[in-house]
């Protein structure tokens, strides 16, 4: 399991994301039945959550064996890992997208909080994914990929390297506005989280958060952005920090 990255490729009108690494026993895209699995793995895990969703349940509306099921995925966490990993790189590639040819790292870092706020809709150029529905089940569910005893085994693995690479992608961009701002990843994956949370407390928690539900695309990306500029415009304690920073490892 080790080396496990992803990526995007764009084929035609097409759009795949390849997930390279033992995320999954066997490659789903590889197959009608893997394809199948992974489309109807999220959606009813958006329609019924983690804990309600069983393999049985999944190969009982695809119509076959759960032993095909498990042929692709060790245990539904797998499969959640693979779902999140495809999704962290999903939003990497938008991220690029918005901030190409931008010159000015201010504008950059704006259009990516702008990326990293928004709700992902679905896009018919990845046919077997609905987005919509993927990006509520990371909202609800993806901190189970990590608060769990293996953790540190599945980083290892290199199983959370898609998220640890569009946050330093993030990350990248504050350091080049302020070299000497001393949180950068610190900043940005406190950012990610924060999208999800808030949004999840609008919907559901709305006395902790001045996100409207009815509307929340707006504040939450007004809210984000000011965090993350008021942060980084802060200047260092005197005689601290006099070298420029950098990235953390990877580990």
């Amino acid at each position: 399991m080790k080396n496990a990255t992803a990526r995007v490729v764009a084929t035609g009108s097409a759009v795949k994301v390849i997930v390279e690494g033992k995320f999954s026993i066997r490659d789903p895209t590889m197959t009608a039945l893997g394809i199948r699995i992974v489309e109807h793995g999220i959606l009813m895990l958006d329609e019924m959550g983690y804990e309600q969703f069983t393999f049985r349940k999944l190969a009982e509306r695809l119509g076959t064996a759960e032993a095909s099921v498990y042929r692709y995925f060790r245990s539904k966490h797998g499969l959640l890992l693979y779902l999140t990993a495809w999704y962290w790189s999903w939003v990497e590639y938008r991220l690029l997208i918005a901030t190409v040819n931008v010159a000015a790292p201010e504008e950059r870092l704006r259009r990516a909080l702008n990326e990293l706020a928004q709700p992902i809709m679905d896009d018919a150029a990845t046919l077997h994914v609905d987005e919509a529905a993927l990006y509520r089940v990371v909202v609800s569910e993806s901190s189970k990929v990590y608060l769990q005893r293996e953790v540190d085994a599945d980083n290892r693995d290199g199983l959370f390297k898609s998220y640890k690479r569009l946050c330093r992608t993030v990350a990248q961009i504050i350091v080049e506005i302020n070299p000497h701002y001393p949180f950068p990843v610190a900043l940005i994956s406190t950012v990610v989280e924060s999208s999800h949370t808030q949004r999840f407390f609008a919907q559901h928690l709305p006395s902790l958060t001045e996100v409207d539900r009815g509307n929340p695309d707006g504040a939450l990306t007004e809210f984000l952005t000011d965090l993350v500029f008021k942060a980084i415009a802060l200047s260092p304690a005197p005689g601290a920090l006099r070298q420029p920073t950098s990235l953390p490892g990877n580990e």
